[in-house]
């Protein structure tokens, strides 16, 4: 009997576009493509089993975002349906789920496919991946002009610094890696953390039915009061049905949000005493008393993200929560050791300790020109950096959605992510139409802009000596950043507004650029002009007045509805036909 023969390994296979990670980005990326420029040559892969990204990993109770739906969701495609000012994990998946079936992307999807590794060809203009079938252990190999990374700030958990996690015979899990079949009601648990995901943690579980939570607090947090509620049924029905609401309501959420920004320069100490007031007067009228040392902060306000209360300060008052701040030195088999020698017993040990930060595409090797990996490049600099966070010179074509100095501290990412996607398809268009193959932002241009951000960054709260957080990452040599020595890199945050961001990607700068390579077939769907549409749009503005004249002023005229009505999908239309100034 003949030893069974080894299939054949795949085929290359092809799209013009391809991006790591199925997630916001990766969506913002198929749909922006499909609404700009009707193309479709896409390829989105995800080593999770499913779409999502954060919003698919994060399934912890309690789940939900910390920035409002209105903002925290697409421009181009609003919803008036979200049921809370802060929507939950579910939710938002759900909205991505949709998104991406609206622009028919579910069908370019490759889940439990994970890219090992990205490799520039210049003789061919392409980039060459390699990518891992989780579920059959095998690689293949995929090909693209374009090469877009989505894998966020978010993918990768930390580990807990407590050793004998390994000796543990319960269940211990981290929050981005939750287990949906683990029974905690009854149980013992003790939660690691105290940010963000741990307070929405804490409240759910007592919520749940656990017999006792035992929160061991390893940082202080500003802690505001909650703005999350229920967003009644009237309202999202004049979201839905009155023309224009969706826009306004955005608009006004991002302007109230982006005032929190004022907290972050270092001159701005008043407003962030302000601040810093309302959080502690509230941290000390909600949490008892036996906790305040434990909780409130001996930092400035605006030092590390603000928490919006969930319900968290109020948990505490429950005799089965117990906050302590005395420190684990060992897991072992039936919960966790502290500092005096007490045992704290735990059925579940809860890990809501963050994400390895200052990193990005961990576990994918991209090698550029001339054989450079990203890694090694952004190591002999100090940190992560890129051209206006995410285009990095010596891997042309290459562009990084959320990345170096992407990440904002006061409002929502999900601006950032469409406005690095508009930006980087403008700078593509030649290409797009095939005036050349290869787009490579300039040396010079890269290292001009990262000193400037850098430069921005040693204004801000974040670098104060007494500021420590996730966003700094310490250098073990000093590196000179806009003419002073510093050994404190920020790879995270954006030091300005993200208007300034949503300006800066409003308008390329040649200059900035190479454009490279023998020209192509165009793969832009020709559209109406510009003029065309400007024109066709001024006739339906004037017939409006004219109609609103004829009505004698009447706005119930039920005509004047109508004519008001398909005004607002027309203006719709051209936001969404690629003459889109940008995202905010």
């Amino acid at each position: 009997m003949s030893a069974p023969t080894t299939p054949p390994p795949r085929p290359p296979s092809y799209t013009q576009f391809a991006c790591i990670g199925a997630g916001f980005s990766g969506i913002c990326l198929g749909a922006t493509l499909r609404r700009w420029h009707n193309i479709t040559s896409l390829r989105l892969f995800d080593a999770s089993p499913s779409l999502g990204g954060t919003w698919f990993l994060n399934r912890y109770p309690g789940a939900a975002c910390d920035v409002p739906s209105a903002l925290y969701s697409y421009s181009f495609a609003p919803n008036p349906r979200w049921t809370r000012i802060l929507a939950t994990g579910p939710e938002l998946h759900a909205y991505l789920v949709r998104v991406a079936a609206d622009y028919d992307l579910l069908d370019k999807m490759s889940f439990r496919s994970a890219v090992e590794r990205a490799e520039w060809h210049e003789e061919r203009a392409r980039w060459v991946l390699t990518v891992r079938d989780l579920d059959a252990d095998a690689t293949f190999t995929h090909e693209c002009q374009f090469l877009f990374s989505g894998t966020g700030h978010f993918s990768k958990p930390r580990e807990l610094d407590v050793p004998g996690l390994e000796n543990f015979r319960g269940v211990a899990m981290h929050s981005a890696r939750w287990r949906d079949e683990v029974e905690l009601e009854g149980k013992k648990v003790v939660v690691f953390g105290n940010g963000c995901t741990a307070t929405q943690i804490v409240p759910a579980l007592v919520k749940l039915g656990v017999e006792r939570v035992t929160q061991i607090v390893r940082a202080k947090h500003w802690i505001m009061p909650p703005v999350d509620e229920t967003v009644p049924r009237w309202a999202r029905e004049v979201l839905q049905w009155m023309p224009g609401m969706l826009a306004l309501q955005r608009f006004i959420v991002f302007c109230v949000a982006e005032i929190a920004y004022l907290s972050f320069p270092v001159r701005n100490r008043r407003f962030r005493s302000w601040n810093q007031s309302r959080s502690e007067a509230y941290m000390k009228a909600t949490a008892p008393e036996k906790y305040w040392g434990m909780l409130i902060p001996d930092f400035e306000f605006g030092c590390k993200r603000r928490v919006f209360d969930t319900g968290y300060l109020e948990a505490l008052d429950r005799e089965n929560v117990i906050l302590t701040d005395e420190p684990a030195v060992e897991v072992v088999e039936n919960g966790v050791r502290l500092r005096s020698g007490e045992v704290v017993d735990a059925d579940i040990i809860v890990l809501a300790n963050g994400f390895e930060m200052n990193e990005l595409l961990e576990g994918v090797e991209v090698v550029g020109v001339g054989g450079e990996t990203l890694h090694g490049k952004w190591e002999k600099i100090g940190g992560l950096g890129a051209y206006k966070t995410f285009c990095v010179a010596g891997f042309p074509n290459f562009y990084l959605l959320l990345g170096p100095n992407s990440a904002t501290a006061h409002t929502s990412n999900v601006i950032w992510i469409e406005n690095a996607v508009n930006h980087s398809l403008r700078v593509i268009k030649p290409l797009l139409e095939g005036q050349a193959s290869v787009a490579e932002v300039k040396p010079e241009a890269e290292e001009a802009y990262i000193d400037k951000v850098q430069g921005g960054l040693q204004k801000m709260i974040w670098s104060s000596p007494q500021c420590q957080s996730w966003y700094n990452k310490e250098l073990d040599a000093p590196v000179e950043v806009a003419g002073k020595k510093t050994q404190r890199w920020n790879g995270m945050l954006y030091p300005w507004s993200s208007g300034h961001f949503w300006w800066a990607c409003l308008f390329p700068s040649k200059a900035d650029w190479v454009f490279r390579g023998p020209p192509t077939k165009s793969t832009i769907a020709k559209r109406r002009s510009s003029k065309t549409w400007l024109a066709f749009f001024t006739a339906i503005a004037l017939s409006g007045v004219a109609v609103s004249r004829w009505t004698d002023g009447h706005p119930e005229s039920s005509f004047s509805v109508a004519v008001t009505a398909v005004l607002g999908k027309l203006i719709g239309s051209l936001h969404g036909s690629g003459l889109t100034l940008g995202a905010w």
